[in-house]
């Protein structure tokens, strides 16, 4: 069962929050990031991409439509610990098995309700800030001594820890809703190897749909491992942490990139891939964590709401031998780009649209596209 009684959080400047328990008694530490969705929080949770962070949600109340199983995305969840203003704790949905709470305490999650959410969204806008989350030790000077002792993400490699422990085959497409129009599966289909840094499912079920066939990978797959699949393309998912401690990916990537097989990447693909063409990253002040980011496509000129989660981003002034082709039109930041000469495409942002909008899914046709122009 969910806990109900007192809970703290405290941020490593001082501040702090005193608010109810609504998931599983524990305590947990992480960089606080805020998300701008209104919908999508069981995704959210499940994303590997939030391994070593604590999630405020900005919008006042959550878990309205409880929780289902199809839409997880991935093994399990990741997030340190869970930040809302208020709870739903009697959801209604035709799809709901569990209420949130109850999956939040099922599932080990730490969470806490009745706090000023848009304060906490106002203290990280002005910089990242670690936090604590507690059920069992309510002394603040003992949870802020705590925050402070604890390291902060940059440096680490996070990918390592969320990545699949083999490599395994992956077929299944888009879970179908009541009327959802089938997507076509067109003609003839091509391998792809995924490396796994944190992927989520719905980018896998993108690429069946595009028409793959899906070999998913670990984060440290050799070359020879990745060409003993025989692709036609190379995928890089997104994941968490910082990407300049994924170093070990960095010469593999390169060696099938100058083999001239198409490589798409995204999120922390996207910034792998910038590292791999001389280019670096840079944390943000408060990065992208949202369903309604607009994006500009600069090769069509077309706008796009899109969702993001990401704390770091490419430097726009070190883009080398990549192209920009995608723009943030919030901050301008680097949210696309291509290679000069080879192959290689990627996106900072989420096409596969769980949580968000699905205009963006037109990149897993240019990336098919791509194949069929190599092949």
């Amino acid at each position: 069962m969910p806990e109900s009684g007192p809970a703290l959080l405290v941020l490593e400047d001082g501040q702090v929050f005193r608010g109810r328990a609504c998931g599983a008694a524990g305590e947990r530490i992480g960089e606080l990031v805020f998300n701008t969705a209104m919908t999508g929080y069981q995704e959210i949770l499940t994303d590997p991409s939030y391994r070593g962070q604590v999630v405020v949600m900005t919008y006042p109340l959550i878990g309205n439509y409880g929780t289902n199983p199809a839409d997880e995305e991935s093994r399990g969840t990741f997030t340190e610990a869970f930040v809302v203003r208020e709870m739903c704790w009697q959801p209604s949905s035709h799809r709901s098995t569990e209420s949130l709470p109850e999956y939040l305490a099922r599932n080990g999650v730490v969470a806490i309700e009745g706090i000023d959410t848009r304060q906490i969204t106002r203290r990280v806008r002005d910089g990242l800030v670690r936090g604590i989350v507690s059920t069992v030790d309510l002394d603040e000077r003992s949870l802020l001594e705590k925050v402070r002792r604890s390291p902060g993400l940059d440096g680490i490699d996070l990918a390592s820890t969320v990545t699949c422990d083999k490599s395994y085959e992956w077929s299944e497409g888009y879970v179908r809703l009541t009327g959802d129009a089938p997507f076509e599966r067109r003609g003839k289909r091509y391998r792809v190897a995924a490396i796994d840094f944190g992927v989520k499912r719905n980018i896998l079920r993108g690429l069946v749909e595009t028409g793959f066939d899906v070999t998913v990978l670990p984060a440290k797959a050799s070359v020879a491992e990745i060409l003993a699949t025989r692709p036609d393309g190379l995928f890089l998912s997104n994941g968490p942490g910082d990407p300049a401690a994924v170093k070990h990916a960095f010469p593999t990537v390169r060696a099938i990139a100058e083999k001239r097989i198409p490589i798409f990447g995204i999120c922390l693909g996207h910034q792998i891939l910038g590292h791999v063409f001389n280019a670096t990253t840079r944390k943000m002040p408060f990065g992208h964590h949202g369903a309604n980011h607009p994006v500009q496509d600069l090769t069509t000129g077309k706008v796009e709401i899109t969702s993001q989660n990401h704390s770091y981003e490419v430097v726009a002034d070190r883009v080398a031998e990549l192209e920009v082709t995608h723009r943030n039109l919030n901050d301008g930041s680097i949210e696309g780009m291509r290679h000069r000469e080879l192959p290689v495409f990627s996106v900072q942002y989420h096409p596969e649209a769980s949580p968000g909008p699905r205009e963006a899914q037109y990149l897993f046709g240019r990336f098919r596209e791509l194949v069929e122009s190599v092949r």
